[in-house]
């Protein structure tokens, strides 16, 4: 007797080229949405560790929605599975025996707290695609709608290359034509697909002007240099020196609420050297000791889009029966034999001079300071997308070769 799996294909793709904006904390428990944020960005600081353990090579990833589709997993699982995966996103501590159902109440408020206002461009959305016939428990169809408004959809999958076709036109209209053909194969016994896709957007809130961008070398390493379009910007930036890690901090604001932090490794310090000290305490301690200060900014433009099999790197994170014979996802279904075979994610980058907004482009007066002090981004560094008021890491990122798609 075929044992038929449970295939569940977590996409989540990420357009950036600038953006984002303020929100309103109202009768929203700011507190506990802060320990999720910290849960999430240690969560976050893990996986790049792990992934970095496989290649030298650039890396971008949305954190925020790897940690969203395991909250919904954490909906359909039991038992060890649901241990493991608890342990595995660093949320044990917010499990709560009489309160079931506050991690996932604790995501969709964040949720919202991110995007109440309207006015950013960052757009989330979860569908459960089941195969026809397949039951899933009425708890689980009902959690999973009103906590992460998901949408549920039947396809024939015994059809793989007619569930190929729409499953991929879904992603393609979802990331607005950004992201292609996303699935290539499909086994014919798959029974569920979890598909979230996260589409961000915006402007820088000082841009850069497009007509002092020119080519400069980055360094690779001490052997390998790269001619890059290397973007300028002088204004008033916040930025910090990291002396212990070697390093140094420069924030870059979006419209509204969000931005980039970029890290810098000094003249001298091998990037590696810097990876275990990334953590969510440091991170925090990087935004509270930022001053303002004139700067000359030399800074890459750059796009990456990075795939990910992530049933391949979670075990050693501690989430193994998953993806095995053993998986308990009793609250999705009363099928029995159901597991995860493949945790796909997938992201996109593009950062620029302006972004895609017209407001972005607007002109300002640059005022000629006295011997600013520069910070040049010519060699490997780490980046960080965060949304300001709950602390809430949206995407990380490591650029070791900008010129590198």
């Amino acid at each position: 007797m075929v044992v038929q799996k449970l295939k569940m294909e977590l996409i989540f793709i990420v357009t950036f080229m600038c953006f984002l904006a303020p929100v309103h904390q109202a009768d929203i428990p700011i507190a506990t949405i802060s320990d999720l944020s910290f849960k999430n960005m240690d969560f976050a600081m893990n996986l790049y560790r792990k992934i970095s353990n496989y290649h030298d090579k650039n890396i971008f990833f949305s954190s925020l929605s790897i940690s969203t589709s395991f909250a919904a997993l954490l909906l359909a699982s039991d038992g060890v599975t649901h241990q493991e995966i608890l342990k595995g996103l660093n949320l044990e501590q917010l499990e709560r025996a009489d309160q079931p159902q506050l991690i996932p109440t604790l995501f969709k408020l964040l949720h919202e707290n991110i995007t109440q206002n309207g006015t950013m461009k960052l757009d989330q959305g979860m569908t459960l695609f089941t195969r026809q016939q397949f039951v899933l428990k009425k708890a689980f169809e009902d959690q999973i709608k009103t906590f992460f408004d998901a949408d549920i959809q039947s396809v024939d999958f015994a059809d793989t290359r007619g569930s190929i076709n729409f499953i991929n036109e879904y992603i393609k209209q979802k990331t607005q034509d950004k992201v292609n053909d996303m699935i290539s194969s499909l086994d014919a016994l798959t029974q569920v697909m979890l598909i979230n896709t996260i589409f961000f957007q915006g402007g820088w809130q000082n841009p850069f002007n497009s007509n002092f961008t020119s080519n400069a070398p980055f360094f690779i390493d001490n052997y390998n240099i790269v001619q890059v379009p290397m973007m300028f910007l002088e204004d008033k930036f916040y930025t910090m020196e990291d002396t212990p890690l070697g390093a140094r901090v420069l924030k870059l604001p979006y419209l509204e609420g969000v931005s980039m932090l970029i890290l810098l490794p000094n003249k001298g310090i091998d990037y590696t050297v810097i990876n275990d000290g990334i953590t969510a305490e440091r991170f925090l301690s990087w935004i509270k000791s930022l001053q303002k200060t004139k700067l000359e900014i030399n800074m890459p433009k750059f796009k990456m889009e990075d795939s990910y099999s992530l049933h391949n790197i979670l075990p050693d994170m501690g989430i193994s029966s998953l993806f095995s014979n053993s998986a308990n996802l009793t609250k999705l279904s009363n099928q029995k034999g159901l597991q995860v075979s493949e945790v796909l994610h997938k992201a996109v980058i593009e950062v620029d001079e302006t972004g895609t907004t017209a407001a972005a482009a607007t002109a300002t007066g640059i005022i000629p300071y006295s011997l600013p002090r520069t910070f040049t981004v010519n060699r490997p560094f780490f980046f960080f997308i965060y949304h300001e008021d709950t602390n809430c890491l949206l995407f990380m990122g490591r650029v070791i070769d900008p010129t590198k798609n």
